[in-house]
């Protein structure tokens, strides 16, 4: 069944209108824990030296844009407004590429100086926090996604969720590190850099609110 756009005025039923608070919500409270991760993350990337570390922290701000763009989509007049999902959808889309060509020139960067990543405690703690929390708000905002056929709240929680799995990815990449497989870190940033590709493409066309 093809992926549902948004071509007419939503339905502002009650429950749609729950819905919508719901997802501001939660955008909200993700760009409070965002600030924080940003920054931790940031500066344990830049300590040990770990390419895959520094573009998760990175991933972080790019993941506050699409919340910001998901708040400024469900306040006030626009929250029933087609275009505003519109824009909402590509703004998202948008938010996907601007991180896969920074950790890409990172890596390259980073092989040709022959830095390696090193373990890093604060690292490994907040990596550990995004990999319990960012699924769980990436699943729930897909739901409300779907419940509000926007396809900027489900790319938002897909973000949440690429943010997980890169946080599984810097642990076991820092892990790994530490038995030689160096390697596995860049792979880890230039998986994710993939991803956020595809994922643009796919909310710039509409497709992230039904699946």
């Amino acid at each position: 069944m093809p992926d549902q756009r948004i071509h007419e005025r939503p339905a502002a039923s009650a429950d749609w209108l729950r819905a919508a608070r719901a997802a501001r919500a939660l955008s909200v409270a993700t760009l409070a824990w965002l600030g924080v991760e940003s920054t931790l993350g940031l500066a344990a990337g830049l300590a040990a030296h770990s390419v895959a570390l520094i573009g998760w922290g990175l991933s972080a701000l790019v993941e506050a844009a699409a919340s910001l763009i998901v708040v400024w989509r469900f306040t006030g007049a626009r929250t029933l407004s087609p275009s505003a999902e519109t824009t909402a959808r590509r703004a998202v889309a948008v938010s996907f590429w601007l991180l896969a060509p920074y950790l890409v020139c990172h890596v390259v960067h980073d092989l040709g100086e022959g830095q390696r990543a090193a373990p890093s405690a604060l690292g490994i703690v907040v990596t550990t926090f995004s990999l319990v929390s960012m699924p769980v708000l990436g699943m729930a905002k897909r739901r409300l996604g779907r419940r509000l056929a926007s396809a900027a709240t489900s790319g938002e929680g897909t973000q949440n969720l690429l943010c997980g799995a890169m946080a599984a990815g810097v642990l076991v990449g820092l892990w790994l590190n530490t038995l030689g497989w160096w390697w596995v870190d860049p792979a880890v940033a230039v998986a994710v850099a993939a991803v956020a590709v595809r994922e643009g493409r796919r909310a710039w066309r509409g497709h992230g609110c039904c699946h």
